[in-house]
């Protein structure tokens, strides 16, 4: 985790709605990843690296606490109660041992809602998985840290090799305790709590109104020179923002229609310079444009498979705005974009192009840049209302798509190695969510369903595996592996 990085005791306005829409138990936010160890890691040094963690993470060892008052949105305090027992727990995988199995262990633990009186994560050490492998199950709220934030955070667990020479550890604890942060440890009383809710929010109302101010100003300038194109650019960012905001009222699939709080993990595996090779078989293409072709080929299967016909179908793509200073502040750092996706696209070098040209323009929305503003209209408005506006745009989603980069060799925990980091987004009220993490030359993908709209997950899955190998071949690359298959033998540490 870079040292810059900063853990502001207040919630920003984006992790406040996040934690507020959770009235609506559908709307729930809870970010799980799965790890694959080739051993048990040696329980001494677990036990250490996960208190190293908790020092060296604010988060993991603060609660939420809401003003009493309405006045400003929720702070982090340091729990008074803090019980590691509580949120590190062992276990043991049933069945045989598969990672079907963990990932069956792994989905009523991410059903569960978290004891919001408490830090808001979990870690299951689990053993018991075939060939003398083990499992961890990471479980955090998503008001904590999006996908990237995650990563940070998790990078004072893991180790560059399985057994660290001195010289690396001396190095690693150096840069930790250089970003340790004081934190305020006694609760406020509640005097002390309006005082600094009201001096919170003239501090952020001064801050908006000197933006604004700025803006005005650049904007009189831009007015005074050529009006038209200054009212062009308001109409732009009106209708900008309408786009990003317009609520809809059901889903765009046929099938996919129902929400339940069940859900179903799965997992695939592709090759990532594969994956690169297929992006790149299009103009401008990316890495992403080859992702999200492939998931959305697989819907159009799994809609083939079911007698439907379907031309689009409106997902969910967080945009990731980490850059510059305030790139380095804890908490989510991205903008939830919401469009419709050719699904009817039968060849998929079209389907990357059309999905390549739909993304360009979506990053380039005046609107985008608004995001925080919007964020504080809704929270201002209280809970009821905020999860009400937030429930019209998400629970008609028919799907979430998420890429995050992650470590490009392969790392360690307490002496055991990571095989594989499958991540698992929340649905938050749509059908399904496909995640892509990249590590140590695969693109290992977390596939979350909610069982009412997709019943037969498995089908879900081999359509999903068929839109991979699709786009793969354009690029001359090997077909997607189901996770499930049991794994080959780990390679030799060098």
């Amino acid at each position: 985790m870079p040292e810059e990085v900063v853990y502001d005791e207040w919630m920003s306005e984006g992790d406040a709605l996040i934690w507020q829409i959770e009235r609506d138990p559908l709307l729930r936010s809870t970010v799980v990843s799965v790890w694959v160890l080739d051993r048990a890691p040696d329980p001494s040094r677990w036990r250490e690296t996960v208190e190293r963690s908790v020092a060296a993470i604010p988060r993991l060892r603060q609660r939420v606490v809401e003003d009493s008052f309405g006045i400003a949105p929720p702070r982090w305090e340091i729990d008074p109660h803090f019980d590691l027992g509580y949120h590190v727990r062992t276990g043991r995988v049933g069945g045989d041992g598969s990672v079907r199995s963990l990932f069956d262990l792994a989905a009523p633990i991410a059903m569960q809602a978290f004891d919001k009186d408490r830090p808001l994560w979990e870690f299951h050490l689990v053993d018991g998985l075939s060939e003398g492998r083990a499992g961890v199950i990471m479980k955090i709220h998503h008001a904590v840290s999006d996908g990237m934030g995650m990563v940070r955070m998790t990078e004072s667990m893991v180790e560059t090799t399985r057994e660290p020479d001195a010289e690396w550890i001396a190095r690693r604890d150096a840069r930790l305790a250089a970003q340790h942060q004081e934190l305020r440890s006694e609760p406020l009383s509640e005097l002390d709590q309006l005082r600094e809710a009201v001096a919170h929010r003239a501090d952020s109302f001064a801050e908006r109104a000197a933006r604004f101010g700025r803006a005005l100003g650049r904007g009189v300038g831009h007015v005074a020179a050529n009006p038209v194109a200054a009212a062009e650019r308001l109409r732009d960012k009106a209708g900008s923002l309408g786009r990003l905001l317009q609520p809809v009222s059901e889903p765009l699939s046929p099938i996919m229609t129902g929400r339940s709080l069940t859900t179903h993990l799965d997992g695939l595996i592709v090759p990532v310079e594969a994956l690169k090779r297929a992006g790149k078989a299009t103009p401008g293409g990316t890495l992403n444009d080859a992702f999200v072709a492939s998931v959305a080929g697989g819907l159009r299967i799994y809609h083939d498979r079911h007698g439907a016909s379907v031309e689009e179908l409106r997902m969910n793509m967080p945009v990731n705005v980490r850059e510059g200073a305030e790139g380095q502040k804890a908490g989510n750092q991205f903008v939830p974009a919401r469009f419709a996706v050719p699904i009817a696209i039968a060849d998929p070098t079209e389907r990357m192009c059309a999905i390549h040209e739909i993304v360009t323009r979506l990053r380039a929305e005046p609107a985008m840049g608004m995001i925080d503003d919007v964020n504080t209209l809704f929270t201002r408005l209280g809970s009821r209302i905020a999860t009400g506006l937030a429930g019209s745009m998400m629970k008609a989603l028919d799907f979430v798509t998420s890429n995050v980069p992650g470590p490009r060799r392969p790392i360690y925990t307490a002496g055991a190695r990571i095989l594989h980091m499958y991540p698992f987004g929340p649905l938050a009220g749509a059908a399904a969510n496909i995640t892509l993490f990249s590590y140590a030359g695969e693109a290992q993908i977390g596939i979350n369903t909610d069982t009412a709209p997709v019943p037969d997950p498995d089908v879900f899955r081999e359509c999903l595996e068929e839109g991979f190998a699709e786009v793969l071949a354009t690029g001359g690359g090997e077909a997607a592996t189901d996770a499930l298959s049991e794994p080959k033998r780990a390679p030799r540490d060098a």
